[in-house]
């Protein structure tokens, strides 16, 4: 995502770090506090008096830090975090070991989603959610090493590919507000469900578009009746009698409401921004999602969700900045 680790390298004093380091990864941790990390039980000292020598908020940034300069695994974190420049901006007393990181991350899985949903709220907060919310599944490519993969299938690039999947609803600027880690990217009714139930728990939109893949009976009546408008294509499936329709709320809405009528170019028009789904899926991507190096399901999942945390980060910090929240990097 950057190229500031080279030009870290490089500075021959602090103050030529600071001048370096002020563009990029140092003002991720100016507008927003980590602290309530601290507050998981996951992340106590162990009953047996293990202690911890890092603490969960410093940790979070340095992972935040490395994913933005296209650091991922354990390994390279822990080299990347040697660096003195690196680790005290990160707010490291000393740099972690790699026992560290790795506990972390092993750790961090257990509450990852609720702090997903943290900076979720942070976004909200802000202002930065529209009316509109848009769900996709896109594929993940795990490590061929990673023996809790698989194979799949894409059929939007028409190829198979070896990793996992990941659905995520999104709106406003490239902001993802509910996500789930799949094995496949094809996602089931029941995750599509589960996802979209939590997208709602963050607010109510007017709209929620996905492709013909949610074109299902169960998402369109649960949406119809939280009085939030579906809109996917209609897919006749193997039915012998198909709907003169283009989209499947177009038959359910009158048993929802005697008084709502929505006409087909309004639905046309509403779908046409579900483009911007893509670009929120290829934004996440370049935060981590797209290069998971992590061993086992657990610690890809952990990272994938990293990697939307990083992008509400930088869509945040943006937006505190007076930038475009929808850029995917910070302004130099």
């Amino acid at each position: 995502m950057s190229s500031t680790t080279t030009t870290l390298q490089n500075v021959a004093s602090l103050d030529e770090f600071l001048k370096a380091a002020a563009t990029e990864t140092v003002p991720l941790f100016e507008h927003l506090e980590f602290e309530f990390l601290r507050e998981y039980d996951v992340f106590a000292p162990c009953k047996r008096g293990r202690t911890r020598v890092h603490k969960p908020p410093e940790l979070f940034r340095g992972f935040l830090h490395c994913y933005y300069e296209n650091v991922y695994g354990t390994r390279p974190i822990t080299r990347e975090l040697q660096n003195p420049l690196v680790w005290r901006c990160c707010g490291f007393d000393r740099p972690p070991s790699r026992d560290a990181v790795d506990r972390f991350l092993t750790d961090l899985e257990h509450v990852v989603d609720e702090v997903f949903d943290h900076l979720v709220e942070q976004a909200a907060l802000r202002g930065l959610l529209d009316s509109t919310y848009r769900i996709d599944s896109t594929h993940v490519e795990a490590i061929q090493w990673n023996d809790e993969a698989s194979w799949n299938y894409d059929s939007t690039a028409e190829e198979h590919y070896y990793g996992f999947g990941c659905t995520i609803v999104s709106t406003g600027a490239k902001i993802p507000i509910a996500a789930e880690f799949t094995q496949a990217k094809q996602a089931s009714e029941e995750t599509a469900m589960r996802v979209t139930r939590d997208a709602l728990a963050v607010d109510t939109p007017i709209w929620i578009i996905g492709d013909s893949a949610y074109d299902t009976l169960q998402w369109h009546d649960f949406l119809l009746d939280a009085g939030v408008v579906p809109v996917a294509p209609y897919n006749p499936r193997n039915t012998d009698e198909p709907l003169d329709i283009e989209y499947r709320v177009e038959d359910q809405i009158e048993e929802h409401s005697e008084d709502l009528q929505l006409k087909q170019s309004v639905l046309e028009e509403t779908y046409n921004r579900r483009t911007q789904v893509e670009r929120t899926n290829d934004a996440v991507k370049d935060c981590g999602l797209g290069h998971v190096r992590a061993r086992g399901r657990v610690h890809a999942r952990a990272q994938v969700f990293l990697a939307l945390c990083l992008r509400l980060v930088v869509a945040i910090t943006n937006d505190e900045r007076g930038d475009n929240p929808g850029r995917e990097m910070l302004r130099v």
